[in-house]
């Protein structure tokens, strides 16, 4: 049996998933995630995939993050005809996700445009709005716990991740005819509390197995602590200093979770009445396909439907889609919540709302995911005293916080507790992605004392026979 994963993305960094498996001649990609955060470096990676598309053969998708799905039509535009398999609920929030990227780079590039100087080259989108609806034409999907073949002699189980809606684990068995190989590649691993989604599933036994370390090197806050926190964020922000809580936020997932536990507040009426405004034209429609699955929400929180049937919006809530309306908030004086995309500050109606609220000490602005090196997000956060937006310099006077609970990737702890459904004397290698290398070395070194034996850390490119 010949079995060769070269890792052309997220290696020794976060974004840009995309993992190559070679099995008996045919070629199956695990993931093909656009690179975010470092500039002009990120789009010279996604423009050069390292391998050839149109020799890929089928695409396995674990869920519908850009950096693991980014550059579909991308790909399908480069050459590949294969199928893509993914859960239903990644399919329907690709088809939004990536005609919303396509929209940023089309405007991107048109702005571009405008401003360069004469004779300056600007390089077109990676794709554009058009190119998106070939990609989806070739979606195949596949629920939780069914197999599915997805080329021969390799077979697809999915099982949930946790992450966000319709994520998944991905769980091949490789048969040659006379042995077998078990492959398992986390995509993204989810938390381990009471939240919308129910906790990451026990995945089968593997041989090899590839794991996310976003968080490898560090714990996560308690939920009872995390309600407490934003709730104090509310308070101190909006009633104390009567001013604008700016809360940047993923359109999947961040945003979602973060409406659930206000409206859990204002059902017991702790939430101060302010105004809250979610600002952002396609979390505003991801809602709308989190409402169209509430089947994939944990038991505790469907129940909770029969009292309250929507979880996300309460009185003083304003879901935003105008851009008109938009701007009307950048001016805005008076006390009241903002969430808008992206959650890593680096593209979306967020750039706006922070370059005409950074400067104003009564504001707030609260993180409540992961940014990645190189971002705005990882900038502010790092206590830069001046950032720029839109190549203008912005002084940042407003209040700077963080809440990593609702982090949509599990912690340290959580990935061990992802990991104790495996026998480490069965697994052959271990390796871990998606993290920069702090967190990567943290988490080998965690896992070895768990006794997994053969750990590495593989850098972009790099390839193994197994």
């Amino acid at each position: 049996m010949s079995i060769r994963i070269t890792f052309h993305g997220a290696a020794r960094m976060v974004t840009g998933s995309k993992h190559l498996l070679e099995v008996n001649g045919l070629r199956v990609l695990l993931d093909c995630g656009m690179f975010q955060g470092e500039g002009k470096e990120s789009d010279a990676k996604n423009r050069h995939f390292g391998f050839d598309p149109m020799a890929v053969d089928a695409v396995v998708l674990s869920h519908a993050h850009i950096d693991h799905s980014g550059l579909l039509p991308r790909l399908v535009k480069e050459g590949f005809s294969g199928p893509i398999f993914a859960t239903p609920a990644t399919r329907d929030l690709c088809a939004i996700m990536l005609e919303d990227s396509a929209g940023i780079q089309e405007s991107d590039h048109e702005r571009e445009v405008r401003h360069a100087r004469d004779g300056q080259r600007v390089p077109p989108p990676l794709y554009t709005v058009k190119d998106v609806w070939p990609a989806m034409q070739q979606f195949v999907t596949v629920p939780y716990g069914e197999e599915r073949e997805v080329v021969p002699g390799v077979r697809l189980t999915f099982t949930d991740a946790g992450h966000i809606l319709g994520s998944a684990v991905v769980n091949l068995v490789v048969n040659d005819g006379t042995q077998e190989r078990r492959i398992l590649f986390s995509g993204d691993v989810g938390r381990y509390v009471d939240r919308l989604l129910p906790e990451p599933a026990p995945p089968p036994q593997a041989d090899i197995v590839i794991c996310e370390s976003t968080y490898g090197d560090r714990d996560h806050a308690s939920i009872a602590e995390a309600v407490s926190e934003l709730k104090r964020h509310v308070e101190h922000t909006c009633v104390e200093k009567k001013g604008k809580l700016i809360i940047p936020a993923f359109s999947v997932g961040k945003t979602q979770e973060v409406l659930y536990t206000l409206n859990e507040l204002s059902n017991a009426g702790e939430l101060p009445r302010i105004p809250v405004f979610v600002d952002s034209p396609l979390a505003i429609d991801a809602t709308k396909v989190v409402r169209d699955h509430t089947e994939l929400f944990r038991k505790e929180v469907r129940e909770k439907l029969q009292e309250d049937p929507d979880l996300f919006s309460f009185r003083g809530v304003e879901f935003v889609q105008n851009s008109e309306r938009s701007k009307q908030l950048n001016g805005r004086q008076q006390p009241c919540i903002i969430i808008s995309a992206s959650g890593m500050m680096e593209a979306g109606r967020i750039r706006h709302h922070l370059r005409h609220s950074l400067g104003n000490e009564r504001n707030t602005v609260l993180a409540v995911g992961f940014c990645a090196p190189g971002t705005l997000g990882a900038e502010i956060l790092s206590g830069a005293e001046v950032v720029h937006i839109f190549g203008q310099p912005i002084r940042v006077k407003a209040e700077v916080a963080r809440m990593e609970f609702y982090s949509a990737h599990a912690d340290r702890f959580e990935l061990v507790r992802f990991l104790k459904s495996q026998d480490p004397d069965q697994v052959q290698r271990l390796f871990l992605v998606h993290g920069a290398e702090h967190a990567l070395h943290a988490l080998a070194e965690r896992f070895r004392q768990e006794g997994f034996p053969e750990i590495a850390i593989p850098a972009q490119g790099q390839g193994f026979d197994l």
